[in-house]
């Protein structure tokens, strides 16, 4: 391959404010020609490494799709085939030989290498050293702090999706596919809903109902989402029930996106289907 790669480095979780520095400076360098491109590893270094337990806030395959929509390529690598190279290896045999890097873009706090020994600085002397070009991204703030996919699962904990807005740069949303429940919604409560399974990997929001939008075939529309385990039913199991207003049609085995807009009330057990049936109709008022 004679063309350059300008190549975003990161984990991308959730592709707040930071992660879009990088991948925007990434881009730029399409002017030269050169294809801007993002490099995933996956399993998550963190997770394999033991570093972290924290919940994912994408799935990959969402991550994925979003990336390709800023019209970068994505370069996805097995961490587990990579992982035990040293910094200096990883450097040469995967990012200049394999991918043929012209430029890196990564953030302030960019590791790399086995054991994400390897630090941006060791990175900077590298790139002097081979002539690739290296561009490392300065913290983005919000309300005065940096900006991370930590605090944003914790905006997201405490059901602020208002904050979680604001340190993403967009609203908050997870695409899962559409799966049977039990039928309640439409044949009991007049208020039929697309059932979604969280991932075990995946971080679930704030137990609740939420004011919601809901992609079908490009268009937003306006839903309630009900996140948790609903109490009502005696069930155990974290789902995500959302009513799409105006809409009563089979989205079964569909990957259907949801975005979170406001959180409107705690989830809680209902003491008839009577009343739950008018707190529905409430929930689905306006805000």
């Amino acid at each position: 391959m004679n063309s350059k790669r300008s190549i975003a480095l990161g984990s991308f979780d959730g592709l707040h404010r930071g992660h879009r520095a990088v991948i925007d400076r990434a881009r730029s360098f399409a002017q030269r020609g050169w294809q801007p491109c993002v490099l995933l590893l996956e399993p998550s270094p963190a997770q394999v490494l033991g570093k972290t337990s924290a919940k994912r806030l994408m799935s990959f395959d969402y991550k994925r799709s979003e990336l390709e929509k800023l019209g970068l390529d994505v370069i996805v690598l097995d961490f587990c085939a990579v992982k035990d190279l040293t910094p200096q290896e990883f450097f040469d045999r995967i990012l200049c030989e394999q991918l043929n890097a012209g430029a890196l873009t990564c953030g302030f706090n960019y590791h790399f290498g086995a054991g994400g020994s390897g630090s941006t600085e060791l990175l900077r002397g590298l790139c002097r050293s081979a002539g690739v070009i290296l561009h490392e991204i300065e913290p983005q703030t919000v309300d005065g702090q940096i900006v991370s996919s930590t605090l944003v699962r914790q905006a997201l904990e405490q059901g602020d999706v208002a904050r979680a807005e604001r340190l993403l740069g967009h609203p908050f949303g997870y695409r899962f596919e559409v799966v049977h429940g039990d039928h309640i919604g439409g044949a009991v409560l007049d208020c039929p809903t697309i059932n979604q399974l969280f991932p075990p990997e995946m971080l679930v929001p704030k137990y609740g109902v939420y004011a919601s939008q809901t992609l079908l075939d490009g268009v937003w529309r306006r839903s309630v989402t009900n996140i948790g385990c609903r109490p009502s039913f005696e069930s155990n199991e974290q789902r995500s029930e959302t009513h799409i207003i105006g809409f009563d049609g089979d989205l079964y085995g569909q990957f259907i996106e949801v975005r979170l807009c406001r959180y409107k009330r705690g989830e809680r057990k209902f003491s008839s289907m009577e009343e739950l049936k008018r707190q529905l109709i409430l929930d689905r008022q306006p805000d």
